[in-house]
């Protein structure tokens, strides 16, 4: 019995619509092809950032005792020891996500060479994407590097669940963390969620105690904690100093003084930010390039 020409012909014509409409495979990530990237969720992907904007870690002033704790954290990290999760929290401004990057890279710097195969990378995932963090881990899990998943500014709102997703993944999941992967976020918040949130909790709640357990216990899974605070006078001066020798910007020190303590006036604080803010006005004043 011979088949019907036009049955075959429409037959074939629906194979080729249904393989036109189905998704292209996934390619392969190679890790190699920078040192940082970008976690995208809708399609997967991991974008390499050609060049990290990040300052020197020597250039972090005010933060030192921080700075000292996370990079020996990172360092033994890079060496396959063991090491925490962090959360660096407190004062905006003051170098939280700074730190972090500028950590990274320097470990890079002192391991150099031996950091060829096992080569620390660092990803960067938005608040908005944490609860697909559990995807963003499954790619890394078998990769040959060892990754540092970086969250800026992470906090959790009312009827927010996402906060569930990374709980799982830092501690007490089947799964668990990668022994590959390390977990910083920055947060202006302690416990990642508002004080009158944590209230309106306690005051509606049955057992008051039990109603911010749920949430305040994310902030536990981190195993370091480095605060933040305002910085002096002093340490605001030392920030300015700092950049100003650094790009060789040509203006005489009591000059210096003045013009960034009255910026800071104008901005209302004297925090890492607004002495690079003032930096990078005082440059363009001077028609330096940073």
């Amino acid at each position: 019995m011979s088949a019907d020409p036009n049955l075959i012909d429409r037959l074939e014509r629906l194979a080729a619509a249904l393989e036109r409409m189905a998704p292209p495979p996934a390619p392969a990530i190679d890790f190699s092809t920078a040192e940082a990237f970008v976690w995208q969720t809708a399609p997967e992907a991991f974008i390499p950032v050609p060049r990290v904007n990040r300052q020197p870690l020597a250039l972090l002033k005010g933060i030192e005792r921080a700075a000292d704790q996370l990079l020996e954290n990172t360092l033994r990290f890079a060496k396959g020891f063991p090491a925490n999760n962090a959360l660096l929290w407190g004062a905006r401004g003051m170098g939280k996500s700074s730190l972090v990057k500028a950590s990274h890279a320097d470990v890079r710097h002192r391991l150099g060479k031996k950091l060829e195969r096992d080569d620390l990378k660092l990803v960067e995932i938005h608040r908005e994407d944490i609860d697909a963090l559990p995807r963003c881990l499954f790619h890394m899990r078998t990769a040959p590097h060892r990754f540092i998943v970086f969250c800026d500014d992470l906090s959790f709102d009312h009827d927010d669940t996402s906060y569930k997703s990374l709980k799982a993944v830092l501690e007490g999941g089947i799964e668990g963390r990668p022994d590959n992967v390390l977990f910083y976020a920055t947060s202006n918040r302690r416990h990642l969620m508002p004080r009158h949130m944590m209230e309106n909790e306690r005051s509606t709640a049955i057992n008051p105690s039990e109603a911010v357990e749920e949430k305040v216990s994310l902030s536990d899974r981190f195993g370091l904690w480095l605060g933040f605070h305002n910085g002096t006078q002093d340490q605001y001066l030392d920030m300015v100093r700092g950049y100003a020798r650094h790009h060789k910007l040509a203006i005489k020190e009591d000059e210096l003084v003045r013009d960034a303590l009255e910026w800071s006036v104008t901005r209302g604080g004297r925090s890492g930010r607004v002495a690079w803010q003032y930096i990078q006005d005082l440059a363009g004043r001077l028609g330096v390039v940073l």
